[in-house]
Formats: structure tokens, sequence, C-alpha cells
């Protein structure tokens, strides 16, 4: 996603969700994003959950970049792409990042890159933490991935 300073310098975000949970894991607001900083970001967060089955994206140049590439490659990771101009094929990021645009985005004018990160976080946890959904049986994110935890846990 794109924003804009209230000087005009554009933002980037990249969004990060996971789709059985819902979970926002992370929102990445800097002023470019590389396919370094896409790896770093992923590595991460596969350090701190574990490594996907699969990561589903659009076909920007940071997801298409030789080093994504050659990282999926090490990891051994499914990456799949959407067809381009075809964003309902990952249609829940899509809805979610309308929400953060509508709720977050267009409704704060942002001084700084810091102000814009602490805004945009802020927005996160609110929505990981106090907002619950049709889909995960009336539950938050939060709730309803500690509950999967929870039940994986008493599997095994």
């Amino acid at each position: 996603m794109t924003d804009a300073l209230a000087d005009g310098r554009r933002i980037r975000l990249m969004t990060i969700v996971d789709d059985f949970t819902r979970e926002s894991i992370k929102i990445v607001v800097e002023r470019s994003l590389s396919g370094q900083r896409v790896i770093q970001e992923l590595s991460g967060i596969i350090g701190l959950r574990g490594k996907p089955e699969e990561i589903l994206s659009d076909n920007g140049t940071e997801f298409t970049c030789n080093a994504v590439l050659n990282w999926v490659q090490e990891t051994e990771i499914k990456w799949s792409y959407i067809q381009p101009g075809k964003p309902m094929q990952n249609g829940y990021i899509e809805s979610f990042n309308g929400k953060l645009r509508d709720e977050c985005l267009n409704e704060n004018m942002f001084e700084t890159l810091a102000e814009a990160r602490i805004l945009v976080e802020r927005w996160r946890r609110d929505y990981n933490e106090q907002r619950p959904h049709s889909s995960l049986g009336g539950l938050t994110p939060e709730a309803y991935a500690k509950n999967q935890r929870t039940l994986n846990l008493a599997v095994v």
C-alpha cells in the first residue's frame, strides 16, 4: 500500500496477515520497501511463529525480485502470486487493506514516519484485540489464534 506524509513524501506499507486466524501479524511502514526488507521481516516472523505453508502476494517488485526468489528457494516456502489486475484472488488482504485505508490512513495526517508507524501500530493492535469477526465465531483474531494454539497443543 502507499500513502503520503503531510509534506507529500510517499510512504509504503506492507501488510502481513494470517489468512487462517485473520491476525494482522505486522504492518511495516517505510519510505520504500526492498526485497531485502521483505526477507528481513518475513524471516523475523518465521523465527517467532514458524514457517507458513504458503505466502500469497501481489506482483510488486519487492516480492518478485531475485533476493526474494532466492530466499523462497532456500527456505522451501511455497510463494504464490495473484494474477496482475485480479486483487480478489487475495480477497481477505484486499478487504483488510481497505479497512486500514478507511479507518486509519484516511483518518490521519501523518507529520512524520515515526508518527505513521505509531498510529498504524495502534490501529493494528485494535484490529487484533478488540474486533470480533463473524468468520471466527465472534472472536477477535487474537482470541481465535490463542484458542487454535491451545487446540493444536492438545492434539500433539
